[in-house]
């Protein structure tokens, strides 16, 4: 096999927002939600949670609050969701509730994450690191059930603050002693990416259909330096940079 060019270039590091982007979330949740809603109910009710774990996130951006243990904020939006849909409340039993929070810390890779991640490291020799809200535990959980590997993970918990607050990034580069145009940002979250050019790293979108649901991809696409619909090709988009 032909060996691919390696890192010659001004690029040092590739950092990864994990759930969404790495790890298929919405397959881990649906198996422990109540058993006599329909599949498409399930997957409606899951996509509404994790829209509200964003959108309890901006909200605390927004009022100077610090990061909240993941845990904490699923619960506290679940119990919320389930208010807003009486209808359905009576199925999740504490026990269900228990089970839908702790699904979070057991995810699976997409299937095109692990060789992406390989390619990176081993074929280009980029470091590759996770760059996440949420907890340095979760982080933990997620690379043992995903089996990824990755240099280092970064939680906004460790960070003192939630993407896409400059303050996360400005963190990650100091530790990392980066310039961000040394730095690539890949992720399934427009705001994370927004987040990382604002602070002159460079960006790539990687399109997963459970997020950004509100979002529109066509200005997605013209906001980044590269835009993919999957992770085949990540490394030949990121050396193009």
């Amino acid at each position: 096999m032909a060996t691919l060019p390696t890192n010659k270039g001004q690029i040092k590091a590739v950092l990864f927002d994990f759930m969404g982007t790495c790890l298929d979330w919405h397959s881990s949740i649906l198996p422990v939600l109540p058993s006599t809603l329909s599949q498409d109910a399930k997957s409606n009710f899951a996509l509404e949670w994790r829209q509200s774990y964003f959108d309890a996130n901006t909200a605390r951006l927004r009022n100077g609050e610090s990061p909240e243990n993941i845990d904490t904020t699923h619960r506290r939006t679940l119990l919320a969701l389930l208010d807003k849909n009486p209808d359905i409340k009576p199925l999740f039993t504490p026990d269900v509730q228990e089970k839908a929070i702790a699904a979070w810390h057991s995810q699976k890779a997409w299937p095109d994450v692990s060789e992406a991640v390989r390619k990176l490291k081993e074929e280009r020799g980029w470091e590759v690191y996770v760059h996440a809200n949420g907890t340095t535990r979760l982080q933990l959980n997620l690379v043992r059930s995903s089996n990824l590997k990755f240099d280092m993970l970064f939680s906004s918990e460790l960070l003192g603050f939630y993407k896409p607050a400059p303050e996360n990034y400005l963190r990650v580069l100091e530790l990392l002693k980066l310039r961000p145009e040394e730095c690539v940002t890949v992720a399934a979250h427009a705001s994370d990416l927004r987040g990382a050019k604002a602070v002159g790293m460079k960006t790539v979108y990687v399109r997963r259909w459970t997020d950004d649901i509100r979002e529109d991809q066509v200005v997605i696409r013209g906001e980044n330096d590269a835009y993919l619909e999957d992770m085949q090709g990540l490394d030949e988009a990121i050396f193009r940079l």
